[in-house]
């Protein structure tokens, strides 16, 4: 039995990603804060929504899915009902696995993971890492549950807040390419829809070629920019506006942010 305690975006996601994979709605509880929201999860996925406490007590794995901020006083919720030998996952950005421990005790196993949306859609990037006093069964079951709805990497605990400002976030900074880019089109006189599926699939296509060629991303992009070409002009603009370095920037400042949500 799986439990998914806070089943908000994120957990919802992680939800449907375990029924894509072939776990079924029996096999998988939900804990939520507003009944509306329960009969909601009922209706879309057939899964039942239960008190933090009964799912603590009923799963042999816990997904902790909430707001880092919220981590604290759930812990102190469910460590009175935790038994023994129960596999914890905790995918809160900024949350350690010595802060799950310590509210924990009994040298529970924790294993915390940093993954993204691209979950629904089975494309997901989750990088994971063990807790004192988890080993390599924990880490496999973990990876067990999310390698269906994608990629699934270790690392080092000690990379985990760089990961979530990395990967984490990273969709958010791809929608945002997306939304400049189509602006972009329509300046230049393109429809919106027709700026958006050029610029979508050009996304798309440059991934694919990305991940499945091999190449570094400098050789790829040094392919498509001829001498005192289009792309050469458009690449000495960002260079001149900086974007390299505003990229360096705010993906040092959202690891940051994720430090400060943990520690608040």
């Amino acid at each position: 039995m799986i439990a998914i305690l806070g089943t908000g975006k994120m957990g919802e996601a992680l939800l449907s990603g375990l029924l894509r994979a072939g776990f079924k709605p029996g096999d998988v509880l939900a804990t939520v804060r507003r009944p509306d929201r329960a009969r909601a999860l009922a209706e879309s996925y057939g899964v039942r929504a239960v008190s933090n406490a009964e799912a603590a007590k009923s799963a042999d794995t816990l997904i902790l899915a909430v707001k880092p901020q919220d981590m604290g006083a759930l812990l102190a919720e469910i460590a009175p009902h935790l038994p023994p030998g129960r596999l914890v996952i905790t995918a809160a950005a900024g949350i350690t696995t010595a802060f799950v421990e310590q509210r924990l005790g009994a040298e529970t196993a924790v294993v915390r993971v940093m993954s993204n949306t691209p979950i629904r859609f089975d494309e997901a990037m989750s990088v994971i890492s063990a807790g004192a006093y988890a080993g390599e069964e924990h880490l496999r079951r973990t990876e067990d549950l999310l390698r269906p709805v994608g990629k699934v990497l270790r690392i080092p605990e000690s990379q985990q807040d760089a990961a979530t400002a990395l990967s984490g976030s990273g969709p958010a900074y791809f929608f945002y390419l997306v939304e400049a880019m189509v602006d972009a089109g329509i300046l230049l006189g393109m429809p919106r829809a027709a700026a958006l599926d050029m610029v979508t699939q050009s996304i798309v296509g440059a991934a694919v070629m990305l991940r499945d060629s091999g190449e570094h991303p400098v050789i790829l992009r040094e392919a498509v920019t001829s001498p005192g070409g289009t792309t050469i002009a458009a690449i000495a603009e960002l260079e001149r506006h900086s974007v390299r370095a505003a990229f360096l920037a705010a993906i040092e400042a959202a690891r940051d942010r994720g430090r400060e949500l943990a520690s608040g």
